[in-house]
């Protein structure tokens, strides 16, 4: 008799679970480098008895987008994008995470800093760190950082790195990810622009428009949940006046 509950009340759930994601989208939209997600549901069967199947509904996992976001042109030197798979290392109290988001800036030691303020890491796992009066920076493709004080010689070169298994990281919020995989060095494909940031991927017309399916999918299976409530309330009542 409450099978009908269980099975909407599991589409429910995985309804919640994806507006929680829609919605996260929709929050991210201008979050520069910020991949949209969607949730994979499976259909989960269930033997409440043993000539008995239950179809249930269960959200496996969640995916990202890994196009690239439209490339938008700054005044700034320290704004830099990936043309390519790969990601920016910067260095946080529990060790190196990962990032697509190249809105650097200088930091007071002079070092180049994300816009969470952690440093932004070279190709020797170690922070770039301008010296005093440099300016009129110059971000080589290949990452190299050059300044007005020695033209020839780079200060540093930001460290870009890809992984097998990028779907795996775990995103930590802020923009940053973070991977138990061992990095390898971006491809040679793989450039970095100066002066270029990558906006989000998400198409806030698209998410809003999923937010209100799945809002009315939810409705719709409220209304079931409700009727099969009303059903077995009055079912009750006729049994307890025959009885």
């Amino acid at each position: 008799m409450e099978n009908p509950i269980y099975i909407s009340l599991s589409r429910m759930v995985a309804l919640q679970r994806q507006m929680d994601v829609v919605a996260n989208n929709v929050a991210n939209a201008t979050s520069t480098g910020f991949k949209r997600e969607r949730v994979m549901f499976s259909e989960y069967l269930e033997h409440p008895t043993m000539n008995e199947r239950l179809s249930m509904v269960q959200d496996r996992a969640t995916t990202r987008d890994m196009s690239p976001g439209p490339m938008s042109a700054t005044s700034n030197p320290l704004d830099v994008a990936i043309r390519g798979s790969g990601y920016f290392v910067v260095d946080t109290l529990n060790g190196p995470h990962y990032t697509r988001a190249g809105r650097f800036q200088l930091d007071p030691k002079g070092q180049i800093v994300d816009n969470n303020g952690l440093p932004v890491l070279g190709t020797d796992m170690k922070p770039i760190i301008l010296p005093t009066g440099a300016g009129d920076i110059h971000i080589q493709g290949d990452g190299s950082v050059f300044t007005n004080l020695n033209p020839r010689t780079p200060v540093g070169k930001i460290n870009v790195v890809t992984f097998d298994k990028e779907q795996q990281m775990t995103e930590v919020g802020s923009g940053l990810f973070l991977t138990d995989e061992t990095p390898k060095p971006a491809s040679k494909d793989t450039r970095v622009a100066q002066g270029v940031i990558e906006e989000s991927n998400v198409q806030p017309v698209v998410e809003m428009t999923n937010m209100m399916n799945v809002l009315r999918q939810y409705q719709g299976i409220q209304k079931i949940v409700d009727s099969e409530h009303k059903s077995q309330e009055s079912m009750i009542q006729k049994l307890g006046r025959q009885a």
